[in-house]
């Protein structure tokens, strides 16, 4: 039975609502049904995450048997070499972790575990008891302690399948894991490196807080171990790599992935869209990236500088302002620094133009721009008479532009105008609140292979507006909408994500900066089809199939009034040009549309929130 995602509705009222305030019109429309939507999703019913892994994660007796015989008509399945380092674990979890490898629907495995001198004696006494009755578990004590760098080493030793699989002595395995990861390799045979989506349990076996991930992102992977659990690599990139690397405990698992993912390439990594695997929390599981955290951080930050200069990228790894436990990597400006033209499209509003103008010209930190305003019929005085004073300044160019609006247009008659390297297209209703905001956007639009670069956006009352732009979402029409709208200013987001620079399909054009040579290689904005919506979105997806990737950094930080000039789409006859623009977009990237590789499909598209999307939008087996 298709069910609603009850958090994702009281996100949806709660975005509503939202609207209301910004829409008298809409309220007055509403009138008596505003007290039924204030007081809409504090009623519903809930429905956890216990709830969806019934409906949508648990195999059933018929899905067993059914893997099982797919199994068996496979020839030469892979061995897999679950690698399991083992420090003093308490003896329920010990077995409790290689009672779930046991338990695989996959049987082609075999579980390589070297006890790093635990000075329990449990430990030894449990895995020669459990070796000797499977021969598939094959296991080493260390003679003396080397921490976690060294015992997984010991253990990748005993490997002898094709791909290695690594576990930690405490935690889980769903019983599909090594069946979905042997039927990835089989299907990507060019593939070294795979990881998948993961969970947490506690000690009375309750899964919670799901991490379902993005496709991979280089960007994401330099700040957070997105491969982390589950991972599996192939053995031989494993040993051409060295395996682990000792003194970086704590996070050696983030610096075997940059390394292996370094010497493989970035097309040689998979995601599985499913959660295999079960991280153990409570007070009975002692995990360092828990307990030192700071230790952690500094050895992921030596592992991120490695990583960048084995690449041979000039970056810097910095402190995130953001969040404690995570990295910000700073890329430098050419020098000299690339001239940035600045087009900016308005017609009367002067209060907004001038907000604008001012931070960009008086309160931001950038040497080299040039302004083209885009005048289109501005009839008001105070907007003619603010137009007259910013002529004097010698950065700002005004170009009457006369007709009806038409963004995709004024735009792209900007750029034949302009002189910059970088072009930052900008709405009139932005405004500056850091003046580091552009140096960000630039130094990350003149990376190679980046295509546009969107901004961390607010509304006025400091929630966020544009944190990247989530494809398949959106009211009407499913084409596109916010990633974590109303989300605090302050909010690290769900994992993290609100507080690091991420790869995103696409990006808004109220603050879009990119090379002037990619603007040009895609053709520019649609200015037939897509007069007024989703032309940024076509671009940045036209950017995409060019092979760039477009990026959003949580470091430009701006206001954005959103369309405060132009009015509202949804009446009249600008709602007509929106169902036709709409239409246009799924007609021409409607299967892109449809599968957002920055959006795990295991998450709705309803709220643009990683609430769980009933059903998922993948195959179940």
């Amino acid at each position: 039975m298709w069910r609603w995602p009850v958090a994702g509705l009281r996100r949806i009222a709660a975005g509503a609502r939202a609207a209301l305030r910004r829409a008298p019109w809409l309220r007055a429309a509403l009138g008596p049904a505003l007290p039924a939507l204030r007081g809409f999703g504090s009623a519903l019913p809930r429905i956890g995450y216990g709830d969806w892994i019934a409906a949508h994660d648990a195999p059933s007796e018929r899905d067993r048997a059914r893997l099982r015989a797919e199994i068996a008509t496979w020839d030469a399945p892979p061995l897999l070499s679950v690698v399991m380092p083992a420090y003093d674990t308490a003896d329920a979890l010990l077995r409790a972790a290689i009672a779930s490898v046991q338990a695989q629907l996959y049987p082609h495995w075999e579980l390589c575990i070297a006890d790093d001198a635990s000075p329990s004696p449990h430990v030894a006494r449990t895995l020669a008891e459990l070796a000797a009755a499977d021969p598939r578990i094959r296991w080493v004590r260390r003679d003396v302690n080397g921490n976690i760098s060294a015992a997984s080493n010991t253990a990748l030793a005993l490997a002898k399948g094709e791909w290695v699989v690594l576990m930690d002595h405490d935690d889980l395995l769903p019983e599909t894991a090594l069946f979905r990861v042997a039927a990835e390799i089989r299907r990507h045979p060019e593939a070294a490196v795979i990881y998948s989506d993961e969970d947490k349990v506690d000690e009375r076996g309750r899964r919670s807080d799901p991490y379902f991930k993005a496709d991979f992102d280089p960007d994401l992977l330099l700040v957070q171990n997105m491969v982390g659990h589950l991972g599996a690599y192939r053995r031989e990139l494993l040993e051409r790599i060295g395996g682990f690397r000792l003194g970086f405990e704590g996070s050696q698992d983030h610096d075997l992935a940059l390394r292996a993912v370094g010497a493989a390439g970035t097309k040689a990594v998979r995601h599985i869209p499913r959660v295999l695997y079960h991280w153990r929390q409570g007070a009975a599981a002692s995990s360092s990236s828990e307990c030192r955290v700071e230790r952690c951080a500094n050895a992921a930050r030596r592992a991120i500088t490695d990583a960048l200069a084995a690449a041979g990228s000039p970056a810097q790894v910095v402190p995130n302002p953001l969040l404690r436990v995570c990295h910000r990597i700073m890329y430098p400006l050419p020098d000299p620094p690339p001239l940035v033209s600045v087009i900016v499209p308005t017609r009367d509003r002067g209060e907004l133009l001038g907000a604008c103008l001012d931070g960009l010209l008086h309160r931001t930190d950038y040497p080299r721009i040039e302004v083209i305003i885009l005048d289109n019929e501005s009839t008001e005085p105070q907007t003619l008479a603010l137009l007259d004073r910013l002529r004097e300044d010698p950065r700002v160019r005004i170009l009457g532009v006369p007709g009806a609006f038409n963004y995709s247009r004024l735009n792209n008659l900007a750029v034949t105008e302009a002189r910059g390297e970088v072009l930052l297209l900008l709405n009139n209703d932005i405004e500056v609140i850091e003046p580091g905001w552009l140096r960000e956007m630039v130094s990350q639009a003149m990376r190679p292979e980046i295509g546009a670069v969107g901004a961390k956006l607010l509304y006025p009352d400091d929630t966020v507006q544009h944190a990247g732009v989530l494809l398949g979402t959106g009211w009407p029409g499913g084409v596109a909408g916010y990633c974590y709208p109303h989300a605090r200013r302050d909010d690290p987001g769900p994992f993290g994500l609100l507080a690091v620079t991420r790869t995103v399909s696409a990006v808004t054009g109220a603050c879009l900066a990119v090379r002037r040579a990619l603007y040009e290689e895609v053709g520019g904005l649609d200015e037939e089809d897509l007069k007024v919506a989703y032309n940024d979105v076509d671009f940045c997806l036209r950017l995409r199939a060019r092979g760039y990737r477009n990026l959003w950094t949580p470091f430009a930080l701006l206001y954005h009034k959103e369309s405060a000039s132009r009015g509202d789409d949804q009446r009249g006859a600008k709602a007509a040009r929106f169902r036709s623009e709409t239409a246009v977009m799924r007609a021409r990237w409607g299967e892109a549309l449809d599968q957002d590789p920055c959006w795990n499909p295991n998450l709705s598209l309803l709220t643009g929130w990683p609430d769980l999307a009933e059903p998922p939008r993948v195959p179940r087996w």
